[in-house]
């Protein structure tokens, strides 16, 4: 381990990154009226009674005199759609505030919109640590959503996600360790059997297959798809039956062919929303037992995985 006289301050900056943290953005109102805005991953919990929280400012900051001057400020905990807002907020100099739809407090501190969490705090004290100066402040009013959290590690923006303590656990005894249980191929088989299972019967009822599904999913996207489009465009989903699929809403009146392509025909666009309706239906009652934050870490995952091994064709619908 490093000792104070050796330390390089570049290595310990990685190392401190190591540390997982919420992403906030600091804001107040300067001397001068002027909204001040930062973004800032050092902002803690002091104590709960009285409240108090706490964050740090870097005495080379350009904002330093509006914060040490501001009587009031807020925290915002930026929820995990909000990275640009973060990017925004980080850079140095420039109207940060340009073009945002804000709140102001009744003590005229910006607030902003969109947060997992607001705290409008009051200063209850200055002191200076390093090249530091750390702020603490006495939490006067807050609010809250259950959307999920912005996390920053080791330099980059992430995703933070709940552990079930029963997760790990296979389903029966006998199949611990086995390798279905870890194998991605087959959880990520078995959760689409599973999902589609519960969207099959609206298909049934419209007496379509899988295939047929898709590609009149497929043909919402434009006015006009070109069957090369259809095949390009849905590549890894659609294969060789799109063909047969095709004829067949055709033949059903669901769809239709012109020189240029293929178009849905009014009964078939009704068809397709009714049904891509009860997918969505069905996706919100499972994400919803997600959870918002597993949700989105849920989604990022899965269209990582998809650029990690779909090579075939970047710009698919």
């Amino acid at each position: 381990m490093s000792t104070t006289t050796t330390i390089d301050p570049g290595e310990l900056r990685k190392a401190l990154g190591s540390f997982a943290t919420g992403v906030t953005i600091i804001t107040a109102r300067g001397e001068d009226g002027a909204p001040a805005g930062l973004t800032v991953n050092s902002f803690n919990s002091v104590s709960l009674n009285p409240p108090l929280v706490l964050w740090s400012l870097a005495n080379s900051a350009t904002c330093l005199p509006a914060f040490k001057a501001a009587k009031y400020w807020a925290v915002h905990v930026l929820a995990s759609d909000q990275d640009e807002l973060s990017r925004r907020f980080a850079r140095s100099g420039g109207d940060k505030f340009a073009g945002l739809e804000i709140e102001t407090s009744a003590s005229e501190v910006p607030l902003l919109k969109g947060c997992m969490a607001r705290f409008l705090c009051r200063t209850a004290s200055q002191h200076q640590g390093g090249d530091h100066v750390i702020f603490i402040g006495e939490v006067l009013e807050f609010d809250r959503t259950e959307s999920a959290p912005l996390v920053f590690h080791r330099g980059r923006y992430a995703h933070a996600t709940t552990r079930d303590p029963a997760e790990p656990k296979p389903r029966a005894a006998h199949l611990a360790g086995s390798f279905s249980e870890d194998f991605v191929g087959y959880l990520l088989g078995r959760s689409h059997f599973r999902f589609f299972a519960q969207i099959r019967p609206f298909l049934e009822a419209e007496g379509l297959s899988d295939m047929e599904f898709y590609v009149l999913s497929a043909l919402t996207l434009k006015p006009l798809l070109s069957g090369d489009q259809i095949t390009e465009g849905m590549a890894g989903v659609l294969d060789e039956r799109r063909h047969a699929a095709l004829d067949t809403l055709v033949a059903r009146g669901l769809a239709r062919l012109q020189p240029d392509g293929y178009e849905l025909t009014p009964r078939g666009r009704e068809a397709a929303l009714n049904l891509i309706a009860a997918a969505k239906g069905i996706e919100s009652q499972v994400l919803e037992r997600l959870g918002p934050s597993d949700s989105t870490v849920l989604k990022s995952l899965l269209n990582r995985l998809l650029t990690a091994i779909d090579n075939h064709n970047p710009d698919a619908l």
